[in-house]
C-alpha cells in the first residue's frame, strides 16, 4: 500500500431537525392542544486512532464526509431521529489540524484516542415546548442549527523513540535490519529508502523501543531538493536520534564534509530539531584499519566540535549494534522515569516537541509557498510564449 502522510478533508455534520407544529386531533377531544415534537441533534464527525492502519492513504481518495441530518419533529409528541454519526479511522501519530485557521485541533497519539471534529446542529423545539396556562395553543418552533463545516489537514507522523538521519546509502537500512525484524530494502545505490520505516527492538522480554528509518538527506534538503526534507517531520516524536555517517563512502566523498552537512541541514530545517539529543554513529568500521579508524573518528569530531557520544559500529556485521542498542535503551527509561517523577520534566519535554512540531509545519508550508510559486510562474511563462507565437507576422510567397 503507498505511504501518503499527509491528507486534506472536508468534513460536515449533520444539521439539527426541525421543530414541529402539531396540534391533538382526536374524536370527541374538543381542543386537545399542541402535540408537536423536537427535532433529532444532527450526526458528528470523529477521528479515532486505530492500530490497523498506518497510511493516510485512503482519505486522497476519498476527501469529503458527511454526516446525516437529524430528522424533523413529528405530530403526538414524536422526536425526530438522531443522524447518524461518522466515526473515521486514522493512524495512531495523526495530527488534526484547520486548514483555515491553522488551528492544532488535536493529536492522536494513543490507539482508541478519539477527538470530534465537526460537532452536530442542536435540534430544534415543538410547539409542545411552548405551552403555557396563557397560551394554550402555540403556534411557535425552532429550527434546528446547522452542523458545523470544517477544512482539515491530517498529518501522520510515525510514532518511534529514535531516529535515524545520514546521508544516502550510509547504511540505515541496513542498521535497522540488523538491530531489529524490520526488512527495509537495502542496495548498492542511493535513495533505496523512499518512506519512513519502522523496527521495534528487543533487549529483553519486556524492554524493547521503536526505531524509524527515513529517506536519506542530501545538501540542499531543507530548500526541497531530495526526499528527505518531506520525512524529517517524523522525528519531531522521537526521543533521540542517531547521526549515521559512513566512513569509507563508495564515491570518495568527504565523511567530514558529509556529516557537516546533514547537521546544517536539520539546523536550517528546524533549529529545536537539531537541539534533540543526538548521537553520532560511524558506520563500516569493518572496512577500515584501526589506525585509519582512529584517524577518521578524530577528524570528525574535530571538525565538528562534537561533545556527545561517538560510537563506531558495523551495520552488516552487527559489530558494535548490540551495545549502541543497551544504551539507548537505558537513556530511554532514565528520561521517561525523569518524566514521571517531574512534572516539569514532562511539561518542558511536550513544549520541546510542539516547539519541533510547529517548527517543522511552517518550514513545510513555506517549501508548498515556494513550489506554487515556481508552478505559477511557469504557466505564466508558458501564456506569454503562446501569446508572442499569435503575434508572428506570416508572410505567403507564391
Amino acid at each position: 500500500m503507498k505511504f501518503v502522510d499527509e491528507a486534506s478533508i472536508y468534513v460536515e455534520a449533520g444539521n439539527g431537525g426541525d421543530g414541529c407544529l402539531s396540534f391533538r386531533r382526536e374524536k370527541f377531544v374538543e381542543r386537545g392542544g399542541p402535540d408537536g415534537g423536537d427535532g433529532g441533534n444532527g450526526g458528528s464527525v470523529y477521528l479515532i486512532a486505530d492500530n490497523d492502519l498506518n497510511t493516510l492513504v485512503d482519505f486522497r481518495y476519498q476527501p469529503k464526509y458527511r454526516a446525516e441530518r437529524g430528522e424533523n419533529g413529528r405530530g403526538r409528541n414524536c422526536s425526530g431521529k438522531k443522524g447518524g454519526d461518522i466515526v473515521l479511522k486514522v493512524p495512531a501519530g495523526t495530527t488534526i489540524i484547520d486548514e483555515d485557521t491553522r488551528e492544532v485541533i488535536g493529536d492522536l497519539t494513543n490507539v482508541g484516542d478519539k477527538l470530534l471534529v465537526a460537532k452536530g446542529g442542536h435540534h430544534g423545539l415543538g410547539n409542545t415546548h411552548f405551552k403555557s396556562s396563557t397560551n394554550r395553543a402555540p403556534r411557535r418552533i425552532t429550527k434546528g442549527t446547522l452542523g458545523e463545516k470544517r477544512n482539515l489537514r491530517l498529518e501522520l507522523k510515525v510514532i518511534a523513540d529514535v531516529g535515524l538521519v545520514g546521508m544516502p546509502n550510509a547504511g540505515k537500512s541496513t542498521f535497522i535490519r540488523a538491530v531489529s525484524h524490520a526488512k527495509p530494502k537495502v542496495a548498492d545505490y542511493p535513495f533505496t529508502t523512499l518512506v519512513p520505516n519502522l523496527g521495534v527492538v528487543k533487549i529483553e522480554q519486556h524492554r524493547g523501543f521503536v526505531i524509524a528509518d527515513i529517506p536519506g538527506l542530501i545538501e540542499g534538503a531543507s530548500e526541497g531538493a531530495g526526499l528527505g526534507i518531506r520525512f524529517l517531520k517524523h522525528l519531531a516524536r522521537c526521543r533521540i536520534l542517531l547521526h549515521l555517517v559512513d566512513i569509507a563512502p563508495m564515491d570518495g566523498s568527504d565523511p567530514v564534509q558529509v556529516a557537516s552537512a546533514i547537521i546544517q541541514e536539520l539546523e536550517k530545517f528546524s533549529p529545536t530539531l537539531a537541539a534533540r539529543e543526538r548521537w553520532l554513529v560511524l558506520n563500516k568500521v569493518d572496512v577500515v584499519s584501526e589506525e585509519d579508524l582512529a584517524l577518521i573518528k578524530q577528524n570528525i569530531v574535530d571538525a565538528l566540535n562534537w561533545q556527545g557520544p561517538v560510537y563506531t559500529v558495523s551495520a552488516l556485521a552487527r559489530k558494535g549494534t548490540e551495545q549502541l542498542c543497551q544504551d539507548i535503551m537505558n537513556y530511554i527509561e532514565a528520561k521517561a522515569e525523569e518524566e514521571a517523577s517531574n512534572p516539569d520534566a514532562a511539561a518542558e519535554e511536550a513544549e520541546f516537541k510542539a516547539q519541533m512540531e510547529a517548527e517543522a509545519r511552517e518550514q513545510m508550508r513555506i517549501l508548498v509557498e515556494q513550489r506554487k510559486a515556481r508552478k505559477r510562474a511557469a504557466k505564466h511563462q508558458d501564456d506569454d510564449d503562446d501569446n508572442d507565437d499569435g503575434d508572428v507576422e506570416v508572410f505567403y510567397v507564391p
